[in-house]
């Protein structure tokens, strides 16, 4: 199906009431897809009833940008009927949490628009899967559709989709020419970059902040050849603290956490690590949890997300093992 095909086939399914479903602690991308899209539903038939909603939370900062451009979200326990579903920005249906029984269950068509790689459950259930793992964001996607459907998002779309895709690009350090051209579209639309920074960038608050020393002060560094794995276990704030872990010299970074017998884990490397060893954690390394652990996982090649039971220091013990036999496989030369 060609990019218009796709567009076209969207519209035909906009009609009557319409939801837009968010991941778990839906992140910048997640949320401004989801707004944009709801701006695009409207220019599409003003006469559709749309709404966005999440599972459980959002992340810091996305409750920062909502605020900022009043973007209408919440989570919900009524989802009501609606006449078509729209999923973004989510990979895997366990991203979804609660929300997941009811969407393989509902037998209205389900639209997914997404950047990770494609899945095949998500396949099983989509009446129309719009994917592109090129992309760097799903706001690149949803600002492609505007494109090809003829329409220009206003300056406050063009600034919320410019606020996910500089999130999900780590602030533009990632991404193709196409990346590129456009965020500089959306800021001739009248997107601010410095808006942008001052949203992404804001103040990280105590708790986080603590979060982030004591997985410091707990973590343990293995060496694989040239590559240092960095693992720790905190109560909140995983990916945060794996982010904090990275720039403090890991070329991979392990955080796990959670009560009662649950794993929230989050996985990040750099990308040198990622392009010399070719390891992808989404793809390669949670893939592999999944099948030994049970739970579920996934993400992007550099970043990445678990859930499932267990224990989380068992988790970052057999991530990192995970881990270490995949260098050494594909790096036969690499020592402990």
């Amino acid at each position: 199906m060609s990019d218009m095909d796709a567009a076209e086939e969207l519209c035909r399914l906009l009609k009557g009431n319409v939801i837009i479903i968010c991941h778990h602690n839906a992140d910048p991308d997640a949320v401004c897809s989801a707004f944009a899209l709801l701006c695009l539903v409207a220019e599409i038939d003003a006469n559709t009833n749309a709404k966005i909603i999440y599972p459980d939370t959002v992340s810091r900062v996305s409750a920062r940008i909502m605020k900022h451009y009043r973007i209408n979200a919440q989570a919900i326990d009524d989802l009501g009927k609606p006449n078509t579903i729209i999923v973004v920005d989510t990979g895997n249906l366990s991203q979804l949490d609660r929300i997941a029984p009811f969407l393989a269950s509902s037998p209205v068509p389900k639209v997914f628009i997404d950047h990770h790689p494609r899945n095949p459950e998500v396949e099983t259930l989509a009446a129309l899967y719009i994917s592109d793992e090129l992309a760097v964001a799903t706001c690149e996607i949803v600002y492609e559709l505007f494109h090809d459907l003829g329409f220009k998002p206003n300056q406050e779309t063009a600034s919320a989709l410019l606020a996910g895709l500089a999130f999900d690009s780590r602030h533009f350090s990632l991404g193709t020419q196409r990346t590129f051209r456009v965020a500089a579209d959306l800021i001739d639309l009248g997107a601010s970059l410095t808006t942008t920074w001052e949203l992404l960038g804001g103040e990280i608050d105590e708790s986080e902040r603590i979060a982030r020393l004591k997985a410091a002060q707990r973590m343990t560094v293995t060496r694989v050849g040239r590559w240092l794995i960095a693992s720790s276990v905190v109560g909140s704030f995983q990916s945060s603290s794996a982010r904090a872990m990275i720039s403090l010299g890991a070329d991979v970074a392990i955080v796990g956490g959670g009560d009662k017998g649950n794993v929230q884990a989050s996985l990040r490397s750099t990308e040198e690590f990622r392009t010399t060893t070719n390891i992808r954690l989404g793809e390669d390394v949670t893939k592999r949890l999944s099948e030994n652990l049970g739970g579920s996982g996934g993400g992007h090649s550099t970043a990445a997300a678990y859930n499932g039971k267990g224990d989380p220091k068992a988790f970052v013990r057999e991530a990192t093992e995970i881990i270490k036999s995949l260098v050494i496989a594909k790096q036969p030369s690499v020592k402990d």
